[in-house]
């Protein structure tokens, strides 16, 4: 029975142990779902300020570009009405100078219509696509034709045809302009090619070195030292002729000399005559002609020493 008893008393421990770590358990799970929420509606809410925030910049960054584009607007705007202005004052002069002083102007206004090339040819398709809108809002202006009789249609027509007869005039004239620059241009790369071209000659190079896209390779003076090579082509060229064959002809040059010399520095001797039939002689065959212009055969030092030598003993065996 005690045990039972004990037995007993452990499993209610055991049950109250276990129910406070499930209400403790409970109460965590609880905190931690309000956690949640809490973080979610923070989150929510700096979403919602980084959003507002992000609305304002953009807001604020279309303004700026709308006051700046309608501040270069204006400002294109003040510079197409002046170059109008001042075309149309250009245009007047002309007229009144006539045309015996056109050409002293167009040699004047050379520099400044390169100058307007180069500016032109610096912009972006956005800047010229924009200043193309401008001047053609200012050029062309809207046609009023309300409250228009017949008279006022004729004039105003005869006043467009005559605004379309002086735009074909001024874009033939800037066609030709166009033209003329193409050819200056063209004149003015064919010179530099040519330039370029005398200048590889100068150098030593192919003459087609510098014309090309890229600039030529430098060439050193060899892998070993790093300096540049200025010698010229011939120089290069003539650096490897000759070497151990002309040494070679020179050695055999100066052997032969040296054996020609000795040849002609020999003693020279003849052969005794003959008496009598030469030996090997054919019938009908002519007599061999005499030496009579030369002096007599020299005979050499041993020769002449043999003779001696035999005569002594022919006297003593006498």
């Amino acid at each position: 029975g005690e045990l039972d008893e004990q037995l007993k008393e452990y499993i209610n421990e055991w049950r109250k142990q276990r129910a406070k770590e499930e209400e403790e358990l409970k109460r965590l799970k609880e905190k931690q779902a309000k956690r949640k929420e809490i973080r979610a509606e923070q989150e929510k809410k700096l979403a919602q300020q980084k959003k507002e925030e992000e609305e304002r910049l953009r807001k604020e960054e279309a303004e700026k570009k709308a006051k700046e584009a309608e501040e270069k607007r204006k400002r294109l705007e003040e510079a197409e009405k002046k170059r109008q202005e001042m075309m149309k004052a250009q245009k007047e002069k002309q007229t009144a100078a006539g045309p015996g002083k056109g050409g002293a102007k167009k040699a004047d206004s050379g520099m400044g219509n390169v100058q307007d090339a180069r500016r032109e040819m610096t912009k972006t398709k956005e800047q010229l696509e924009e200043e193309k809108k401008i001047s053609l809002s200012i050029r062309i202006k809207p046609l009023e034709l309300d409250g228009m009789d017949s008279d006022g249609l004729k004039a105003k027509a005869s006043e467009l045809w005559e605004v379309i007869v002086k735009l074909e005039t001024e874009k033939y004239d800037l066609e030709e302009r166009q033209k003329r620059q193409d050819y200056d241009l063209k004149e003015l790369k064919e010179r530099q090619r040519q330039q370029n071209k005398q200048k590889a000659i100068k150098l030593g190079l192919d003459p087609e070195a510098l014309t090309g896209k890229y600039p030529p390779k430098i060439r050193m003076y060899s892998k070993y030292e790093r300096r540049t090579d200025t010698r010229t082509y011939d120089d290069r060229r003539k650096l490897y002729e000759g070497g151990w064959d002309v040494l070679c002809a020179e050695l055999l040059e100066k052997t032969w000399k040296e054996k020609m010399d000795d040849w002609t520095k020999r003693p020279k001797t003849k052969l005794p005559k003959w008496f009598g039939e030469r030996p090997g002689k054919k019938a009908g065959e002519p007599e061999s002609p005499d030496d009579e212009d030369e002096g007599p055969a020299e005979a050499p030092a041993g020769a002449e020493e043999e003779e001696e030598e035999e005569e002594e003993e022919e006297e003593e065996e006498e």
